[in-house]
């Protein structure tokens, strides 16, 4: 099978199929999309590479969904609304039988969130995915990490950590190890991530920062903080904590929660007089959200055991964990 074979048998979206929302779609030399009246282009770009972002053994269905998954992640932290994404994929040889699967998690994940795909490459070599996502997002009102208030309240999704937890039962790290259950429910955390796009379009206009937790809690904490110049208090009593991560010992659960990374919940600050918005939307949308922390005005992160918002009986804790770096490695 050649490139023009193996991209209209898996990837072609023949009318009714899929979205169609392109003004030129996938079969030309360039796309043409246009944003509706009063929204403006959010675009974001991520590469997956067998060994570093996936083991071999993910199922070719799973692979598909993680690869947009992540992008729309992207997404979601900026308050977009996904509109459309292009596909770069590197392979070692063509196998139909992976490739049938792959396109099928990609697909059906672009249905679910009427997001296109309107073209991409393919070429040889070893197994990687390059995926370029475009959402829309109402003029002046994207989601920035630039944004974060004094004062503002830190709230987190989810339960990081579960994929962290994954990752190292693959690696046969873990004493005693996870129980069959915990594992394939954290193994689905890990390869088949739920984008949080509703939350981040329920944000706008509420929060005031935001980030996905895709290189570890602090981390990403870390990139909000240095791009709004403000500082944080964050509760390690008031993480949420997963009924997997719940069995584990104290370190392990915060090695995970804190610096494990690959989580893709969103990471935001909101003014301390809308927590009850926010309770609201986390009810609309069946979701955990958690407030860990708050905005300081003095730089830099401070741990703590004890309640988020009080002073009294709060013990410092220091911080020994350190976020993902794709060229000096990490947690």
């Amino acid at each position: 099978m050649g490139e023009f074979d193996l991209i209209e048998t898996f990837f072609w979206r023949r009318p009714g199929q899929g979205p169609h929302r392109a003004v030129v779609g996938n079969g030309d030399d360039c796309a043409v999309i246009a944003p509706a009246p009063g929204m403006q282009l959010a675009v974001s770009t991520d590469t997956l590479v067998e060994g570093r972002h996936f083991l071999p053994t993910v199922s070719p269905a799973r692979l598909g969904h993680k690869a947009l998954a992540v992008n729309l992640s992207d997404l979601a932290a900026c308050g977009a609304a996904p509109l459309a994404f292009t596909l770069a994929l590197t392979l070692p040889r063509v196998d139909e039988a992976w490739l049938r699967g792959f396109a099928r998690g990609l697909l059906d994940l672009a249905d679910e969130h009427d997001c296109e795909l309107i073209g991409g490459d393919t070429t040889a070599g070893p197994l990687a995915i390059g995926i370029t996502v475009m959402g829309e997002v109402p003029t002046g009102q994207a989601l920035l990490r630039s944004g974060a208030q004094v004062g503002d309240d830190l709230w987190v999704s989810g339960c990081p950590g579960e994929a962290r937890l994954a990752l190292e039962a693959f690696r046969g790290s873990l004493h005693p190890g996870l129980s069959t259950e915990a594992f394939e429910a954290t193994r689905l955390a890990m390869e088949r991530p739920d984008p949080r796009v509703a939350l981040g379009v329920g944000l706008r206009g509420l929060a005031t920062a935001a980030i996905d937790v895709s290189d570890g809690l602090l981390g990403d904490l870390g990139h909000v903080l240095r791009r709004s110049r403000v500082g944080a208090a964050l509760s390690l009593d008031a993480l949420p904590v997963s009924p997997w991560l719940a069995t584990r010992s104290s370190d392990e659960r915060l090695d995970c929660i804190l610096a494990g990374g690959d989580d893709y919940e969103l990471l935001f600050t909101v003014p301390p007089t809308q927590r009850e918005r926010v309770a609201q939307l986390g009810a609309e949308l069946g979701l955990v959200l958690s407030r860990i922390g708050q905005i300081e005005a003095e730089p830099g992160l401070r741990l703590w055991r004890g309640a988020v918002g009080t002073a009294e009986d709060r013990q410092a804790v220091p911080n020994r964990w350190t976020s993902f770096d794709h060229f000096k490695g990490g947690a």
